[in-house]
């Protein structure tokens, strides 16, 4: 054995992990963060569920592809700065290569695959992967009375169209005011500041342009529109089609309006990153270099965040008063993925047999400790049949 085998360890059990979660975490965000929870906390038991959780409301505070930062914190969590850039490139490169191969069929063929049945199968068993999670985070998340209310209201408000960084922000302030009465204030590092007020004002500050003419289509910029939206891009997959449509479609005519769409439904139905939208745009507007250089404007910024905004976890949660209102936004994270999960369900669960796969995958997750990425395989496959029958 060499020397640096040991070292090599982690970044190669980083890379295994997360290539196989790229290839198998379907059924967004929320559910690629469950799955995320149930390999790094409960089987390899890397992190914590607090440390998880503080990740987690440290990913939400950020723009950006939320399930792929969390990736990207756990890489760099393990493996230090090369395991941020391992984990962070596994967990993207499958679902670019599955994106971009279904592209070429799409531009080949003018069409996009089936995937009704198998998509079917999967939303049952994501269901009660999400729902694992949130018990097993609910349990550690929710220390006092104080953040179970809370909790319920950051799930009111978001069920109420409240948008997203307003409750989490509102929700972490919350408890930050009431443990922070009292006491000596004191004022936090300068870069702490950064992290918690500049952060939502981001997305204010995003230029508008008023050019209402086609622009020629160029590699560069490509690159610079999908950077822009990988660093001010708040919320979910319906977000992402407003800020895409605005330019690609209205402003510079790169895109039609079923292109968008067609875009938007590859991102949602392919295993990984609902950003690989940007793989997809990029292909179908300039061939395989167009859609590595779409990807890599997309995702750069998550890296970036991820880089500067890490460190500072450990002094947010050592500050009572930070870390009271990182407390506050856990608690609210938490709440979104139930709202997530509760949409998702009813989407889901529209049959018998659908809720007896939901039922029986919930069993097996909690009872047997099943790997959710078996059940997710699992799932597709008998919704596959199920509809073919």
């Amino acid at each position: 054995m060499t020397e640096t085998t040991p070292r090599l360890q982690p970044l190669k059990e980083l890379a295994l992990l997360f290539l196989r979660l790229g290839i198998t975490a379907f059924g967004g965000p929320a559910a690629h963060i469950a799955m995320m929870e149930d390999e790094v906390v409960r089987r390899r038991q890397w992190l914590t569920r607090d440390e998880f959780l503080d990740l987690l409301g440290a990913t939400n505070l950020i723009p950006g592809p939320n399930s792929t930062e969390m990736a990207i914190h756990l890489g760099r969590c393990r493996a230090g700065w090369m395991g941020l850039l391992v984990a962070g490139a596994s967990f993207i490169l499958p679902a670019a290569i599955i994106v971009t191969g279904i592209a070429w069929a799409y531009v080949r063929y003018g069409k996009l695959p089936e995937a009704q049945g198998i998509l079917y199968g999967m939303k049952p068993v994501i269901v009660a992967i999400v729902v694992q999670a949130l018990w097993r985070l609910g349990g550690t998340a929710l220390k006092s009375r104080l953040l179970v209310f809370l909790a319920a209201v950051a799930a009111a408000l978001n069920l109420a169209g409240v948008n997203e960084l307003i409750v989490l922000f509102g929700i972490g302030i919350l408890p930050a005011v009431i443990h922070g009465m009292g006491l000596k204030r004191k004022s936090l590092p300068t870069r702490l500041q950064l992290f918690l007020w500049a952060g939502p004002a981001v997305p204010l500050t995003t230029a508008v342009s008023t050019a209402g003419v086609t622009v020629p289509f160029s590699l560069w910029g490509l690159f610079l529109f999908f950077l822009k939206v990988g660093s001010v891009l708040f919320g979910s997959g319906y977000v992402l089609l407003a800020f895409l449509r605005s330019d690609l479609v209205e402003r510079w005519r790169w895109l039609t309006e079923s292109q968008l769409l067609d875009a938007i439904a590859v991102g949602q139905f392919t295993p990984g990153p609902v950003f690989t939208t940007a793989t997809f745009i990029g292909y179908i507007l300039g061939g395989p270099i167009a859609a590595a250089v779409a990807t890599i404007g997309i995702f750069l910024p998550a890296f970036l965040f991820v880089a500067m905004s890490g460190p500072l976890i450990p002094k947010l949660r050592s500050s009572p008063v930070a870390g009271a209102f990182l407390d506050g936004v856990n608690v609210a994270s938490l709440a979104l993925m139930a709202v997530v999960t509760l949409q998702l369900g009813a989407a889901a669960l529209v049959d018998w047999f659908t809720a007896l796969l939901g039922a029986v995958s919930a069993l097996l997750l909690f009872r047997f400790h099943i790997n959710s990425a078996w059940l997710v395989l699992g799932g597709g496959i008998g919704g596959f049949l199920w509809l073919k029958v």
